[in-house]
Order: C-alpha cells, then sequence, then structure tokens
C-alpha cells in the first residue's frame, strides 16, 4: 500500500499537492511518503508478532538520512553493508547493536570501526573473512560476534542477476560445508558464534522459495543451535514488490511472468514460515529493502 494518490486530476503524496511541493522546493526533487514507509514497516512487524524477531532494513535499499532516522524512530535495526552505511545510521540516531554487517568486501578497516561501535552480528561470507575478522577481534582483545552465511541451493524463481542462493552464486558456505565451518569457527578463540544466516535472492514474488529455503535450514539451524548455541536465524531479505513491465530495461523474460505481477504480503509470508520457525524458540531476523521502501517515493 502507498499514498500517492491523484485528487482533482493532480498527483498528490499523502493528499498535499506534488505539483505545488515542486513550485516550492524546485526541482529535481525526491518526495518520500513517511505513512507509506511507516505501514509497510508496521505489516512486517505485525505479521511476527509474538516471536522474538528484529527487522533490519537494508540500507541500501535507500539511505536517505530522514528514512534512516524515521526508521530508527520505529525501533528498526538495520542491515549495512560498508562502514559509510553504518556511520549514516549512527548519524540517524541507529543503534550498532541493532545491527547486522553484510557483504563479501569487507574491509580490516571496516571490521575494526564495527567492533569499536558495538555491532551486533557480522554476517560471513567465506573462511577467509572468519579468519579475518578473527586475527581482528583478537588484536582488540575483543569477541567478534559472526552468524555465518549459508547457501541452501534454493532456486528462488526470481531474476537470473538478483539470485544469490543458488550453488552458481558466489555467496555464503555451501550448505553441505556448513557443520565443518562452524566446528571450525568454534575454535577460533575471538569468535562468538551468534546466528545463522541466509539471503536467496532479490524480488520475490512467491513464498514457496522461502519455504523450501526454510524447511532446508531447519535440520541445520537445530542442530548448531544444540551445539554452538547459536541464538537467531536470519532468513535475509527478498520479499518483492510489484513492478509495471514497461519498466524492465531491454525484454527479461521474468518480468512477463504472471507470478512476478502478484503481491507477496508480509501476512502470507509469516503464516507460512511461522509454523516451521516457532519450534526452534530462536529469534528471527528479517532484512527487508524494496519492500519497506520500494513505492514510498517519487
Amino acid at each position: 500500500m502507498h499514498y500517492f494518490r491523484f485528487l482533482g486530476g493532480q498527483l498528490c503524496c499523502e493528499g498535499v499537492s506534488l505539483a505545488h511541493i515542486a513550485r516550492r522546493f524546485g526541482t529535481p526533487l525526491y518526495v518520500y511518503s513517511q505513512a507509506t514507509i511507516v505501514n509497510h514497516f508496521q505489516k512486517l512487524q505485525t505479521a511476527f508478532n509474538g516471536t522474538d524477531h528484529l527487522i533490519c532494513y537494508a540500507v541500501k535499499a535507500n539511505s536517505n538520512l530522514s528514512i534512516l532516522r524515521l526508521l530508527a524512530s520505529l525501533g528498526s535495526g538495520f542491515d549495512v553493508v560498508s562502514m559509510g552505511e553504518l556511520c549514516q545510521v549512527l548519524e540517524a540516531g541507529g543503534d550498532a547493536n541493532k545491527c547486522v554487517f553484510a557483504g563479501v568486501g569487507k574491509s580490516s578497516e571496516e571490521i575494526l570501526f564495527a567492533l569499536k561501535r558495538g555491532i551486533y552480528c557480522f554476517n560471513v561470507e567465506s573462511e577467509p573473512e572468519l579468519e579475518r575478522i578473527n586475527k581482528l577481534a583478537r588484536k582488540m582483545r575483543r569477541m567478534a560476534p559472526v552468524a555465518i552465511r549459508i547457501n541452501p541451493n534454493v532456486d528462488p524463481h526470481t531474476h537470473a542477476k538478483i539470485t544469490t542462493g543458488t550453488s552458481e552464486n558466489k555467496f555464503g558456505i555451501p550448505f553441505g560445508q556448513a557443520e565443518e565451518i562452524y566446528k571450525r569457527a568454534s575454535r577460533m578463540p575471538n569468535i562468538l558464534l551468534r546466528g545463522v544466516h541466509m539471503h536467496i535472492g532479490s524480488q520475490i514474488c512467491s513464498v514457496d522459495p522461502f519455504e523450501a529455503a526454510v524447511r532446508k535450514m531447519i535440520p541445520l539451524v537445530a542442530y548448531l543451535k544444540k551445539e554452538y548455541q547459536i541464538d537467531f536465524f536470519s532468513l535475509g531479505g527478498g520479499i518483492g514488490i510489484v513492478y509495471d513491465s514497461a519498466l524492465a530495461s531491454g525484454q527479461p523474460q521474468w518480468w512477463e511472468r504472471e507470478e512476478a505481477k502478484k503481491i507477496l504480503t508480509p501476512q502470507t509470508y509469516a503464516q507460512r514460515l511461522l509454523p516451521l520457525l516457532k519450534p526452534l524458540q530462536m529469534r528471527i531476523i528479517l532484512e527487508p529493502g524494496r519492500f519497506i521502501v520500494g513505492n514510498a517515493g517519487v
């Protein structure tokens, strides 16, 4: 749902004419709907009511400070992929202890900065990254909280360029190597195993791939909880929104499929996944991006 409407032949944001705003402030101009952002965030919160969960907004979707400040005021956590994004979150009043630091290219400087600020968790993509974090944490005489990203090799049925959870993709540890990687991590003196992470893709318009990935991951997550006392399972992001096919560059076949035009609601997402997740008795982390802000601005 969004709060852009035509009133009296003019496009309005929350009842205010965009033409009037443009005359007052000039163009080019970005206009965001606070009501739309709040509505989307609260729908996701409501869908997971009664379950220990944390919504970590993916800052890469839109890092405007006013948007970050609004989400921080709603109690949101944040998913960051750089020191710059973490600095923006902190500037906007966000809490580093509610931030997860993801991405395949974390530098030593970024890791040290996040540790100093008290990052909630690093989402680790590879064993070399795990070793580097351990080494840097040892120099600081701190424990580094980590969740290892596992690639469940599940097809999300989305556009090939935004698929991240199959064996062909570079992201995460292959599912079959997960137990061994956690065993090695548990022996690293400055690593605190806090959770497990997955992210199978973006712009996913059906709950079926999420359910398939969660079903595959649950036995592993339960094992890791028992062995290493991890306390959260991050589902990543990926809930899709509706785009007009005319906006697609070129002629990608994906945009023409009927399922790409349907809306996956937070209610459907939660209703299918929570019965599987609740028996784990763990915190669930969600990392939405475009779902929160994708249709909230012009």
